[in-house]
């Protein structure tokens, strides 16, 4: 235990915590703390990164393994192509930047992931995009690599794109560069030109819509793709980069067909999950839905984007709207953490998770609010990244596997108990501690 001095309105009191120390003033950045959660953020992804490697691989057949317990035990042997593609570039990611991962096991695992990916995930093909096939990534695979479900979504997709660019940068191989941007260019092709290829037929009574997760994931990988790369690549994906911005931005603004003029959805209180194509709100439940750890994820990549355009307008609309708004509408008040689900009238959402407590939100907020900090130097955006690192670190991190729980009840205990699973591979946890110790090395470089 630490026994630390908080200062509140002139006084003084003593706490006993466990987590690193809380010494900072309001208003007021605190070396000593920003360091103290380096340190502890550093520690906690090679914990996290440890469990992974010594657990999750298939040495028989490649690839890895999600399903996993608290003692790595292999529940379900189904490999999850997201997954498998987000393993992937985390391996590449770590070991490309941060010298401690510059290790040849994780190399030579995610050459071993990217081989596997590149055999069995993609499994079928119709039509050409650019003269060429057109090629759907499985949902799921055997341990063996057979196909066991196909989503008719973009997603499967998007994570090989990341993986294969990814390996590309850490090997060497441009062919893998040329795959990822013909998988891209084929994504783009199926959202913006012919969804035909995705198997999803239009039915009479589906209202034509947007959901925020599409054009996230595409500026996600139009950043992925061009980071580094050069003026020609910018350029290259330039304009699909901006239509994914204001795709984005039509979910807490759309424009007045009879004036041009932006409407702010809700008089600008809500982030919707879901709106009809030019921008307006949709009727009934899905009309209604807030996914708040969604709008904090695309709230970091604006400010990406912003940062990279000098564009200051973007970015106060990405802190203001997309960093501040959600957390003030989904943090629970009562017992702390974000809610997965809302409806923006006060409905009980249809979702039967909503008011669970999920690892992954929690990882967007802590990243989105130290880098709108960064950018603005604003303190409450530090103080409410206190807030949340306290919460998250009180109650996700599992001492006994060295990583973390994914589920929680409203109240903050352990709902389920596994690692890993469908949906919780090695990425968003390593990927939220590994953004956010680049952005306090970069903090504490500068701490002047």
């Amino acid at each position: 235990m630490t026994i630390i001095r908080l200062e509140q309105r002139g006084r003084v009191r003593r706490l006993s915590l466990s987590l690193p120390e809380i010494s900072v003033k309001t208003g007021t950045m605190s070396v000593l703390k920003l360091e103290e959660c380096r340190q502890h953020i550093r520690a906690q992804l090679d914990s996290v990164t440890d469990f992974w490697l010594k657990h999750s691989h298939d040495t028989e057949h490649g690839g890895f393994f999600s399903c996993l317990g608290r003692d790595g035990q292999v529940y379900d042997h189904l490999k999850y192509v997201w997954l498998q593609g987000r393993q992937v570039w985390m391996y590449c990611r770590l070991y490309r930047t941060l010298e401690r991962f510059h290790r040849p096991e994780i190399l030579r695992a995610a050459e071993a992931g990217g081989r596997f990916l590149r055999k069995f995930a993609r499994v079928s093909g119709s039509g050409s995009v650019g003269g060429g096939d057109q090629w759907k990534c499985a949902f799921c695979l055997t341990k063996d690599g057979e196909a066991v479900k196909v989503q008719r979504t973009i997603f499967s997709e998007c994570f090989y794109v990341m993986a294969m660019d990814e390996l590309s940068r850490v090997t060497g191989d441009q062919d893998l560069q040329l795959e990822a941007e013909q998988m891209m260019e084929q994504m783009v092709h199926w959202v913006r030109v012919d969804s035909s290829g995705l198997g999803r037929p239009r039915l009479p009574g589906e209202a034509p819509s947007s959901s925020m997760a599409v054009p996230m994931m595409l500026l996600c990988l139009v950043q992925q793709l061009t980071e580094g790369r050069g003026p020609d690549q910018s350029l290259k994906y330039s304009q699909l980069g901006s239509w994914c911005v204001q795709q984005i931005l039509q979910h807490v603004q759309s424009v007045c067909i009879l004036c041009s003029l932006c409407v702010l959805q809700r008089g600008g209180t809500a982030v919707l999950e879901n709106v009809s194509v030019d921008g307006a709100e949709l009727p009934g439940c899905a009309g209604r839905l807030q996914n708040p750890g969604h709008a904090l994820e695309a709230g970091w990549f604006l400010l990406q984007y912003a940062e990279q355009l000098g564009d200051s307008q973007i970015q106060k609309t990405a802190v203001d709207k997309f960093v501040k708004l959600p957390f003030e509408t989904g943090w629970d008040r009562e017992n702390g953490g974000l809610f997965y689900f809302l409806d923006v009238d006060g409905h009980c959402p249809t979702q039967l998770e909503w008011s669970m407590k999920l690892w992954w939100p929690h990882c967007e907020a802590l990243v989105s609010f130290l880098m709108s900090f960064s950018q603005t130097r604003e303190p409450q955006l530090l103080e409410t990244f206190y807030q949340l690192y306290d919460y998250t670190f009180k109650h996700f991190p599992d001492s006994r596997s060295g990583e973390w729980f994914g589920y929680l009840t409203r109240e903050g205990t352990v709902a389920l108990d596994f690692i890993g699973g469908p949906f919780k591979g090695f990425f968003h946890v390593p990927r939220c501690l590994y953004m956010c110790e680049r952005i306090l090395d970069d903090l504490l470089a500068h701490k002047d």
